[in-house]
């Protein structure tokens, strides 16, 4: 086992018992964790028994969890009037053992950004994704950086985005976020997010294209075009390009473009059956909005796949997703109908 190299195992006589300089932390999610002082560093294994595992149950009565200034957690004993950074919980801890999944079907939609990615570690490995200050991105963005990643965090309003770079230290203060603009809807601020980024001599070994809008009204950006259709696919399009050169340098890597299931119910043809661009900018009068949201969701499909035809061989691959049918994040907030929808659909959907 990898954990029995750390010093001073040896001189311990129970399995779950840490060596010296060792010391066990909970995450606000009840996920357990182990910081080394001696080497400054932490694992989620423990250090002797190589194993997982994650607080059971509430906090105790009059017990409540608080976040101090440097982003870590830490207990308030009411009762008693003390304050502890050992989660009372941590008694009643449970091994994280889930069942081996099926080799045809590895994950379903119950199973969890944590689970995809138990015993990975990320660590040297740099990640950008877009939209990451809210919903899917920003789950995402946590759940690499929890597991070592260094996450740039790519958002149109930078205050947004150090918001959520704050809501990710307070799981794990050590985590390596930052937050950048990036205003899809901006032609110029896709090359001078890529300029920035080129310019802290980074690897880039992750790429998420997740940003999007949904059922937003008619208007143009101010590269004049059609916001939906810029903003979802021609935005991402523009920025692979110019990270490209990075995205090759630093391989093996790969590019995820979040796309959807409704990419099915749409056409770029015309009525003899040849490609018509003309559609995927559309005049005011001929616009809308869900048909525009799927048409930017098939270019997104088609855009990924001839990305990996044109890059695997170079060391970087390309996959597009389908996260799950009307999950509840903020993308249904232009219109009052599909906040209803999505509501009602709750229940029966994926959670974030």
């Amino acid at each position: 086992m990898a954990a029995l190299k750390y010093a001073g195992l040896e001189d311990t006589d129970s399995e779950e018992e840490l060596p010296p300089g060792w010391e066990e932390r909970t995450t606000r999610d009840g996920w357990v964790y182990y910081a080394n002082h001696l080497e400054e560093k932490t694992q989620w294994e423990h250090p002797k028994s190589g194993k997982r595992k994650r607080v059971a149950g509430d906090l105790p009565y009059g017990w409540e969890q608080e976040t101090d200034e440097s982003g870590q957690v830490y207990f308030v004993d009411h009762i008693n009037k003390r304050t502890t950074y050992l989660d009372p919980r941590l008694a009643f801890t449970v091994e994280d053992n889930p069942v081996k999944p099926n080799p045809r079907q590895k994950y379903d939609g119950n199973s969890t950004a944590m689970e995809i990615l138990q015993g990975r570690d990320l660590s040297g490995k740099v990640a950008v994704i877009t939209g990451a200050n809210s919903g899917i991105g920003f789950e995402t963005a946590k759940s690499l950086a929890l597991h070592g990643a260094y996450v740039i965090l790519a958002c149109r309003s930078l205050s947004r985005g150090s918001d959520a770079v704050q809501r990710i230290l307070g799981e794990w203060h050590k985590a390596k976020v930052e937050a950048m603009t990036l205003d899809l809807a901006s032609l110029q601020s896709v090359q001078h997010f890529a300029e920035a980024f080129k310019s802290k001599n980074l690897p880039l070994h992750i790429l998420i294209c997740n940003a999007a809008v949904f059922g937003v009204p008619w208007c143009l950006t101010e590269d004049g075009l059609e916001s939906t259709f810029q903003v979802n696919h021609l935005g991402h399009f523009y920025l692979v390009q110019l990270l490209e050169e990075v995205l090759r340098q630093s391989s093996p890597a790969r590019i995820v473009v979040v796309s959807s299931e409704s990419h099915r119910f749409t056409e770029i043809k015309d009525s003899s059956g040849k490609l018509d661009f003309s559609l995927l900018s559309p005049p005011k009068k001929e616009y809308w909005a869900m048909l525009a949201y799927n048409r930017s969701k098939l270019c997104n499909v088609l855009f990924s796949n001839e990305l990996n035809r044109r890059l695997s061989p170079h060391g970087v691959t390309s996959n597009s997703v389908h996260p799950g049918n009307m999950i509840y994040s903020s993308i249904h907030r232009n219109w009052w109908v599909y906040t209803l929808l999505f509501t009602l659909a709750r229940p029966f959907t994926k959670s974030m």
